[in-house]
C-alpha cells in the first residue's frame, strides 16, 4: 500500500514526462544518491571500495553504453572491450603528452578517440546486421588489441607495453585516495546515467528503439537507418571511452593491453544481457551481478566444501563462476529475455495493485 500514486495528479505535460513521475520512486532515488555519495563514504572500508564499488561504478557506465548500442538500437556488438582500449590509451597519451592537460578532460578526450573508432566500425552495420555486425565489430576487438601490442607509440614507447599514470587531480582536488576515487566515480557515473536516461526518452531514443524493433518500417516513416544507427555507434563509444578511462585511470592506475581483451567485451554483454536489454537500471543491475558474484562465490564455495569435508580450491572455484554464469545467461535468455530489470519492473506493477489481484 505504500507504493501508489493515489492523489497524485499531473497538471502539465511536463510533469507528466518526468524521469520518474511516481513520488515514491523519486524519494527512493534521492535516498539512494543521499546513501551513495554520504553513507558510502563514511561507513565502507578501503576493501568495499576498491574491490567493489569503484569496478561496479566504472563497469556498470561501460554497460551503460552498450545497452544504447544493443539494447536500445538493435545493434549486437563484441568490440566493447576494444573501445574501452581505445579510450584508455587515447587519454594516457593526452594526458601524459600534454603539460597541464586536466584529467577530466583526458578522460573526455579518451571517449572522443573511442567514438571516432566506433563510427568507423559501426559502418558495416548499414549493410549488415546480426551475427554479421557481430563478426564485424569482434575484427575491431582483434586490430585494436594488435595495434596496441605493436605499435608502440600508443604505450609511449614502453617496453613491456605496460603504462602507469599518477597525481590525478579535478579541479585542484587530488583523485588518489579510495574515497575521492570512489566519489569522482559516482559523480561521473550519476552525469551520464541521467544524461543516457533524457537521450533515450527523446526524439534520437525514439530512432534508435524503431530501428531495434524493424528497421525497414523505421526507414518508410522517414528514420534515417545512416543516422540513426551511427549516432548509436557514436554514442555508445564515447561512453564506453570515457568508462575504459576511468577504468585504466582511476582503477587500475597501471595498465597493460590485456587489460581490455575480448574476455572484458564479453562481460559487458553478459551484464546487460543478464541485467536487462534496453534499460539504464538494468546496466547496473548486471554490473553487480557480474562484480559480486564472483565474490560470493570465492568466498561461499571454499567454506561449504569444507563444511562438507570436500575441499575446494581456486581454479575448480574459478570453473564454477563460469559455469554460472553460462547457465544464467541461457536461463534470462529464455525464461525473461529483458532480464533482471524486467523483473524489477514487474515487482513495481504488483505492488502498486497490492493487495489485489494481477
Amino acid at each position: 500500500m505504500l507504493y501508489r500514486e493515489n492523489g497524485q495528479f499531473k497538471t502539465s505535460y511536463r510533469a507528466d514526462q518526468q524521469i520518474f513521475p511516481i513520488l515514491q520512486d523519486r524519494i527512493v532515488i534521492l535516498g539512494l544518491l543521499a546513501l551513495a555519495f554520504i553513507g558510502v563514504p563514511l561507513l565502507a572500508d578501503e576493501y568495499l571500495l576498491r574491490a567493489i564499488l569503484i569496478p561496479f561504478l566504472i563497469l556498470s557506465l561501460a554497460a551503460l553504453g552498450l545497452n544504447v548500442l544493443v539494447g536500445y538500437c538493435g545493434q549486437i556488438s563484441l568490440g566493447a572491450g576494444a573501445f574501452m582500449a581505445v579510450g584508455a590509451y587515447a587519454a594516457y597519451n593526452v594526458f601524459t603528452r600534454i603539460d597541464g592537460m586536466p584529467l577530466l578532460l583526458a578522460l573526455l578526450a579518451g571517449g572522443v578517440f573511442a567514438t571516432l573508432v566506433g563510427v568507423v566500425f559501426g559502418i558495416p552495420s548499414l549493410r549488415i546486421k546480426g551475427l554479421y555486425l557481430a563478426v564485424a565489430t569482434l575484427a575491431a576487438q582483434f586490430f585494436v588489441d594488435w595495434a596496441m601490442l605493436r605499435i608502440k607509440w600508443f604505450t609511449n614507447d614502453s617496453p613491456s607495453g605496460s603504462v602507469s599514470v599518477a597525481a590525478l587531480s579535478v579541479f585542484g582536488i587530488p583523485v588518489v585516495t579510495p574515497v575521492q576515487k570512489y566519489l569522482f566515480c559516482l559523480a561521473m557515473v550519476s552525469v551520464f546515467a541521467l544524461l543516457v536516461k533524457n537521450l533515450v526518452r527523446g526524439g534520437i531514443g525514439r530512432e534508435w528503439m524503431a530501428m531495434r524493433d524493424m528497421d525497414v518500417a523505421a526507414a518508410v516513416i522517414g528514420i534515417r537507418p545512416v543516422y540513426a544507427k551511427l549516432t548509436a555507434f557514436a554514442v555508445s563509444s564515447f561512453i564506453i571511452g570515457v568508462a575504459g578511462a576511468m577504468w585504466a585511470f582511476i582503477y587500475l592506475g597501471s595498465w597493460e593491453p590485456a587489460a581490455f581483451n575480448i574476455n572484458r567485451s564479453f562481460d559487458l554483454l553478459f551484464m546487460i544481457i543478464i541485467g536487462g536489454l534496453g534499460s539504464v537500471m538494468g546496466s547496473f543491475f548486471g554490473a553487480a551481478f557480474i562484480v559480486m558474484l564472483p565474490i560470493i562465490l570465492d568466498q561461499l564455495l571454499p567454506a561449504l566444501g569444507a563444511m562438507l569435508g570436500m575441499p575446494i580450491d581456486t581454479a575448480t572455484v574459478s570453473h564454477i563462476v563460469f559455469m554460472v554464469f553460462g547457465a544464467l545467461i541461457v536461463f534470462f535468455l529464455i525464461v525473461e529475455p529483458h532480464g533482471l530489470a524486467r523483473l524489477w519492473s514487474i515487482a513495481k506493477e504488483k505492488l502498486r495493485l497490492w493487495p489485489f489481484p494481477h
